[in-house]
Formats: structure tokens, C-alpha cells, sequence
């Protein structure tokens, strides 16, 4: 009863976002529910009089239920059949998540970019987009401006992939299956990967949808190292700056070793699709629900302002890895 009295109203609000939003983000699946959210809550909050009886269940929402969405997102994740059909990507994989971040921490040093912008539109332009931002804001203690921006960028570079990909695929003469890696490598969200699969498919008449799915969900399986890095590394950079004793277990994110079990059950129980997708299904609305909380958190006018350099960040990011995909397939003799 005292949670609900505390933290009711703002959950209520955030669901109430994210309903319309979850709707519109299946009508317009190239944009995506967690961007509509975050827009109807940027508006809102311009037009709220009133904020401080939902402060504490929206802080809630952009926190906690984040994290629970990540650990429903590993319900989704067969580590078998992921690893057994995706590990012809892996080089692949492993050369565009470095680019990525290299370019990232580049740009960083070079135009003084804030630490967390950098980080979250490095590892959201290199893993999988919205789903790893999730990820990784609670274990940097990112603020709800940072994922916010850097989920407009991704969502920009989403939509750009998705419109120019299957033509530049077929102007490059990719095959099938080459076009299946270069989307599943290249485009990082997996809403995106499938508008372009599904564009793809329709124009030359094949069926390299699951092959780039697949991809796109053996780069989700980064998540967990990455976010296990991020952490300790910034533990050990508390440490420093506090003075106080590093200590692993405080800086662990556990959320996301529910994740890794989570996946472990699935793979190991074999669990039918019948249960995973329902709870993939929950997973994705509730990073809705937390982008909706976000949005509300969020400052419009300032997040226009500041924008200029994470965008570009995010479009240097989003070149590397086109160009890395395109040449490590080259490399590779798979095109």
C-alpha cells in the first residue's frame, strides 16, 4: 500500500504514455514505441502543472522497470541456436562494436563530448540500439536527459538504415545472404533490421529476414560483457575520485545476471515460443513504459539545444560500422 501510494500515480501516467505509444510503434515499426513514448512525455511534461505527485513513480519507472525489461529481454535469447546460426557474423560483429566504440571515445576527447552521450550512443550504435541504452544507463548512472538524447539519435540513424540500405545492398550487388549480415551488422535496432530485411525480401524475392534476425540477436548477446566492463570501470573510477574502497559486488549490475540466467533457463529448459514470446513481447513494452518515464524527465528545449554533438557522434559511429560490415565482408569472401 505505501508503494502505491508513493509511486501509483506516476506509474499510472507512464502506463497510461505507454499504451498509445506501444500502439503506434506497431502501426510505424521503423520509428518504434519507446520513440513515440519519449515524444508524448517530453509533451506532456511541458504541459504538466503539477509534477511533483508523479515524480517518484515516474523516477520508478525510468529506473527499475528499465531494468526488469532487461531481464525479460534474456527470456528471448536461445544461446544455442543464437551462437550455432550467428557465428559466421562474429568477426563481423566483433569488428563493428569496436569501431563503434573507438569512434566514440574519439569523439568524446575531441569535441568534449559528455562521457555518458558518448558511451550510450557508442554502445547503442554498435550492440542494439534502444535495448542495450537500457542496459547500460543504470550501470553508468546515466541521467534520463543522457538516454533520452542518445535514443533520438539511434532512432534518426534507424530510420535513415532501414530507407537507404536495401538499395545501396542491391547497388553493391550483395547477396541474400550478404545482405542478411549487413543489416543484422550494420542497422542497430531490431525494428529497423527488419524493415530493411522485410524490404529487402520483398523487392529481390528472398527470405533473409531470419538470417539477419539472428545476427541481430547474436549482437545482443554483447550486452553482457559490455555492461559488465562499464561497471567496474566505473567502480574503479568512484574509487578514485571518492577516495572509498573499490568493491565489485556494489558496483555489479545483478540485473543483468538475471539477464544471463534468463537466457540460460531458456536455453536449457528449451522453452517453446509460446511461452518466450509473451515475454518478449513484455520486455519490449516495458522499455516503452521506461522511455515514456524518461521522456517526461526530459527537458525538450534543452535536449534540442545540446543535440548537435551527439548527433554527430552518432553519424560518424553509424558510417564506421556501415563501412567496417561492408569490408569485413570483403575480407571475409563473402561478397
Amino acid at each position: 500500500m505505501n508503494f502505491m501510494k508513493k509511486n501509483g500515480a506516476g506509474l499510472l501516467l507512464c502506463l497510461a504514455i505507454a499504451v498509445p505509444a506501444w500502439f503506434l510503434g506497431q502501426a510505424v515499426p521503423v520509428i518504434g514505441g519507446p520513440v513515440f513514448a519519449i515524444l508524448i512525455g517530453m509533451v506532456i511534461t511541458l504541459i504538466l502543472t503539477k509534477k511533483e505527485p508523479f515524480t517518484a513513480g515516474i523516477n520508478y519507472t525510468s529506473k527499475k522497470i528499465l531494468q526488469a525489461a532487461v531481464v525479460f529481454l534474456g527470456f528471448g535469447m536461445n544461446l544455442t541456436e543464437i551462437l550455432a546460426k550467428g557465428r559466421q557474423s562474429l568477426p563481423i560483429i566483433i569488428s563493428t562494436i569496436s569501431t563503434s566504440l573507438i569512434i566514440a571515445f574519439i569523439l568524446y576527447k575531441a569535441l568534449k563530448l559528455r562521457a555518458n552521450n558518448a558511451i550510450l550512443v557508442g554502445v547503442g550504435s554498435s550492440i542494439c540500439g534502444g535495448s542495450a541504452i537500457a542496459a547500460t544507463a543504470p550501470v553508468i548512472k546515466a541521467s534520463d536527459e543522457e538516454v533520452a538524447q542518445s535514443i533520438s539519435v539511434i532512432f534518426l540513424f534507424n530510420v535513415l538504415a532501414a530507407l537507404i540500405f536495401p538499395t545501396l545492398g542491391a547497388m553493391l550487388g550483395l547477396s541474400n545472404e550478404g545482405f542478411g549480415l549487413f543489416a543484422g551488422t550494420a542497422i542497430n535496432d531490431t525494428s529497423s533490421v527488419t524493415a530493411a530485411a522485410t524490404a529487402w525480401d520483398g523487392i529481390h524475392g528472398s527470405n533473409t529476414l531470419e538470417s539477419a534476425a539472428i545476427v541481430k540477436m547474436t549482437r545482443t548477446l554483447a550486452i553482457i560483457p559490455i555492461t559488465l566492463i562499464l561497471a567496474i570501470y566505473r567502480g574503479r573510477k568512484e574509487k578514485n575520485t571518492e577516495g572509498s574502497t573499490f568493491s565489485l559486488k556494489q558496483c555489479f549490475p545483478f540485473f543483468v545476471l538475471f539477464f544471463v540466467l534468463a537466457s540460460v533457463v531458456t536455453t536449457v529448459f528449451q522453452l517453446p515460443a509460446d511461452i518466450t514470446a509473451p515475454l518478449k513481447e513484455l520486455s519490449k513494452f516495458l522499455i516503452v513504459m521506461a522511455m515514456a518515464a524518461i521522456g517526461l524527465n526530459t527537458n525538450i528545449v534543452k535536449l534540442i539545444k545540446t543535440g548537435g554533438k551527439p548527433i554527430f557522434t552518432g553519424f560518424c559511429c553509424w558510417v564506421g560500422i556501415t563501412a567496417v560490415s561492408l569490408g569485413m565482408q570483403h575480407m571475409m569472401g563473402l561478397w
